[in-house]
């Protein structure tokens, strides 16, 4: 099936950008790509596509709709061929474009070898490291989009952006199972999307693919540190891999700091981090109270005593407002809270809530003391963020900016893909 795209869409495909949204779909186009009734990403008669010639990824175009994971030609006007992607019938975002050239086909032999290539980089990115997890296949910045896998230790689970990939997942996990099993993982599962009714009645998220059964729970290394990980039941597809190289940073900033904040803690990571750098006490503060028993775990295993630190199940606003009232100072403070701003409608209101936050975070740092801020979300762009920790928003003039870090570099991204540098963690001092 051919989809014609308007003339700003046509460009970002040119470029790179790997999304191809509803509102860049031309009317009219031609080419096999009918419009209805003017709906956005509503086709033809409305029937959903089946697949006719038998051959792999393609299907005969009848004048129906698509259906989610169908090969699809990219044209627009004055370029019969622009590429070729996977549809999605139910995402905002219609196309997801794998190929901007003829050949070879889009199929499931193509997507296997950009996973191997995706493997091989991290075999050597992380070859004596003393690292046990880490991101295998970064959806977009990897080639492959929309398929996340991510590595702990034995264990590999996979989480899909939309529908467009599902129906490849039975013919990708013979692949899978044999490159992932090269490299020692000998488990797969799959993570249920937020939006899909995917939790059982136990609240866990994952779904058993292939190999031994996957453990709710395990502990990974991150050069050379232990850290618990939920895999039944965890944030992303069980911890935030991308603040890798961020809770490093933080071990080293903690030298001789004598109290450390860490808000929105969730499983500890920053906090076990500051402990092993030598921090003298550190304050973890999380409004779920299973998160600090996962943080206790992950300390006991490291060898650090819990009981020297201190565990607070609260909302961040509420303590940092008490905490001011008592006077309490610290000397370093790591704010990453969750996601502000998940949509472009939301982010007036994200970046409100941001300048709230650290106004609140700089009235409990001490002079000479680091915060160390984090965003997470694409719609706030690192100017955006910056914004928020000037010195009117912080009430202070004594800070300047350190460092500005991103994701890891299993967390690649692409020149024309803005969205995949969605990550901000500013050091200032």
């Amino acid at each position: 099936m051919r989809v014609h795209l308007t003339a700003t869409a046509a460009a970002a495909v040119r470029r790179g950008h790997p999304w191809v949204y509803r509102d860049g779909i031309a009317d009219g186009g031609g080419h096999g790509s009918k419009r209805g009734d003017g709906k956005r990403g509503e086709r033809g008669d409305g029937k959903r596509g089946e697949r006719g010639d038998g051959k792999r990824g393609e299907r005969a175009h009848r004048g129906g709709a698509a259906a989610s994971g169908d090969v699809v030609e990219l044209s627009a006007e004055g370029a019969p061929f622009l590429g070729r992607g996977l549809w999605d019938a139910d995402s905002a975002i219609a196309v997801r474009v794998f190929q901007r050239t003829q050949a070879p086909p889009l199929d499931e032999r193509a997507i296997a070898e950009r996973l191997e290539r995706a493997f091989a980089l991290r075999d050597g990115w992380f070859a004596g490291r003393d690292t046990t997890a880490y991101r295998l296949c970064n959806g977009e910045g990897d080639r492959v989009p929309s398929l996340v896998i991510d590595r702990y230790e034995r264990a590999a689970v996979i989480r899909l952006d939309g529908d467009m990939l599902a129906p490849w997942l039975d013919r990708l996990l013979p692949h899978l199972a044999r490159a992932l099993g090269a490299r020692g993982v000998r488990s797969i599962g799959l993570r249920a999307r937020a939006s899909a009714a995917g939790e059982d009645a136990d609240g866990k998220k994952l779904a058993h693919l292939h190999g031994p059964p996957l453990p709710d729970r395990l502990f990974v290394r991150e050069t050379g540190v232990a850290m618990e990980v939920d895999l039944a039941r965890g944030q992303k597809t069980g911890a935030f891999l991308d603040q890798r190289d961020n809770r490093a940073r933080v071990r080293a900033l903690a030298a001789g700091r004598r109290r450390v904040l860490n808000l929105f803690s969730y499983a500890g990571g920053f906090s076990v981090a500051a402990a092993l750098g030598g921090a003298g006490r550190v304050t973890s503060v999380d409004s779920a109270s299973a998160a600090h028993a996962s943080a206790q775990r992950t300390f006991r295993e490291n060898g650090v005593d819990p009981a020297a630190h201190e565990f607070v199940t609260a909302d961040a606003f509420d303590f940092l407002e008490k905490a001011r009232a008592r006077g309490d100072r610290y000397d370093l403070v790591i704010c990453d809270p969750p996601s502000f701003a998940p949509s472009e409608r939301a982010k007036p209101r994200a970046l409100g809530a941001y300048r709230r936050l650290h106004t609140a975070v700089a009235r409990v740092l001490d002079r000479g003391g680091i915060l160390c801020a984090a965003s997470c979300s694409s719609h706030i762009t690192a100017e955006d963020f910056l914004a928020t920790l000037d010195d009117a928003t912080l009430e202070r003039d004594d800070l300047r900016i350190r460092a500005i870090h991103g994701q890891p570099e299993d967390h690649p991204t692409l020149p024309a893909w803005w969205e995949g540098r969605y990550l901000k963690f500013v050091v200032l001092e």
